[in-house]
């Protein structure tokens, strides 16, 4: 059709696609070889314009073959103009552009049913009918029939249009089945995920109801132990277990909003709900932890932690402990790297060890499920983030993650999967 061709610039190719410029090439140095032969093999034309006018007529015929993925129309319109010259030439002046006696019974350039394949393809459905039409019309010569030029006139003509026609049909027949199969891919993954998102609710669900029960229990029940003794160490005791179920709830807050896709709770800017990030010193007593254990550990800290909203920042603080955790474990008295980077799209996370000093403790290095990071990695793709770890060259261990400054909802995730699709 007409929206086949764009308007290209100047220096673009004359065939957008590589299959149309094989396919243009080819016919067009195949028949400038047929009409090569032919002149050399048959009589030469006898009129004013010399003996070699056929020839420079058919030769013009093909090489404007060339053109004619770009300009489809100049190109048919040419060839219905030295079509209409040689039927003048033989009806009012015989030889003057064809032989007396020619070698074919083709009364139009060679080249035309190369032409007459692509028009339907390249045009409009009425316009490229029109212009075989008219070839076809000068081709078969119906004014005047005979067995010699009517039908080969329409076989040159008429049945290749027709073929181009069934070929076009079909690629986009194929084309159409093509995208209707992506479409239906692409439908059962986001039916896929919507049930994924449907059990994540139900689970967030569940885990609301029985675990922050619990958890609020348990808190209610260390503040009024802390209330109503009167040794101190049990209000001490008593106020770290409330602190601590505090915090817990905080963070099962932050997951369970993750998981339904709340956008009140997960999608928590930073400096907008209030409730502050994660304490500096929280950083700062895993570090002392460590080097209290014998691991001793170098913190370094860049940018203004306020970048980051309070859910990122208790994953980035879990990060650090996992790892911290890790190393006391399997790298003993190793010296540790930790390095925060605040930025403005989000924090880095660096912690690397060297290669362990002594061998670990067997009964230390065998406890725990050996998922850690394993669950420390969900829980950082959850958020939106990635984390990587390793053998470091030097025999050493290597973690690093990077999270996001907020924790994207499930409806903008859903956006940016579909950018990728498209």
């Amino acid at each position: 059709m007409t929206e086949f061709l764009p308007r290209h610039p100047a220096w673009f190719p004359l065939w957008p696609e590589r299959r149309d410029a094989g396919y243009i090439v080819g016919a067009a140095a195949l028949f400038t070889v047929l009409d090569a032969t032919l002149f050399a093999a048959g009589p030469d034309t006898t009129g004013w314009l010399g003996p070699f006018a056929w020839l420079v007529t058919a030769l013009a015929a093909d090489f404007a073959l060339v053109f004619l993925v770009r300009y489809p129309v100049a190109v048919a319109v040419l060839m219905i103009a030295i079509s209409a010259a040689w039927l003048a030439s033989d009806l009012f002046s015989p030889g003057l552009l064809k032989p007396v006696m020619p070698l074919t019974l083709t009364t139009v350039p060679v080249a035309v049913p190369a032409i007459a394949t692509q028009l339907p393809r390249l045009l409009d459905r009425r316009t490229g009918l029109i212009l075989v039409g008219v070839l076809a019309l000068f081709a078969s010569r119906p004014w005047a029939p005979s067995w010699s030029t009517t039908p080969f006139g329409l076989l040159t003509t008429v049945a290749p249009a027709l073929g181009g026609m069934y070929v076009e049909a079909r690629r986009q027949l194929v084309s159409s089945l093509r995208d209707r199969a992506e479409r239906a891919e692409r439908e059962q993954e986001l039916l896929a995920e919507r049930a994924r998102a449907q059990e994540r609710r139900h689970l967030a669900a569940e885990m609301h109801d029985v675990v922050t029960h619990r958890l609020s229990l348990m808190v209610l029940q260390a503040g009024a132990l802390g209330v109503v003794s009167t040794d101190d160490k049990v209000r001490t005791a008593a106020n770290d277990i409330r602190q601590a179920g505090t915090q817990a709830l905080d963070e099962l807050r932050d997951l369970v909003g993750v998981l339904r896709g709340d956008e009140a709770i997960a999608m928590v800017q930073p400096g907008r709900n209030g409730s502050p990030p994660e304490n500096p010193a929280d950083f700062d007593a895993l570090v002392a932890d460590s080097g209290t254990a014998g691991t001793p550990v170098s913190y370094q800290v860049e940018g203004e932690r306020e970048s980051v909203s309070p859910t990122v920042a208790r994953t980035a603080y879990r990060v650090v402990q996992e790892a911290l955790t890790n190393i006391r474990k399997h790298a003993p008295g190793s010296a540790t790297r930790v390095q925060l980077r605040y930025l403005p799209d989000g924090l880095r996370i660096s912690v690397v060890n060297e290669a362990p000093s002594r061998p670990p403790d067997p009964l230390l290095a065998a406890s725990g499920s050996g998922a850690g990071l394993l669950g420390l990695r969900q829980r950082v793709e959850l958020i939106g983030g990635s984390l990587h770890s390793g053998h470091s060259p030097d025999g050493g261990y290597r973690v690093d993650a990077i999270l996001p400054a907020y924790v994207p909802t499930a409806e903008s995730t859903r956006h940016d999967q579909g950018d990728r699709r498209r």
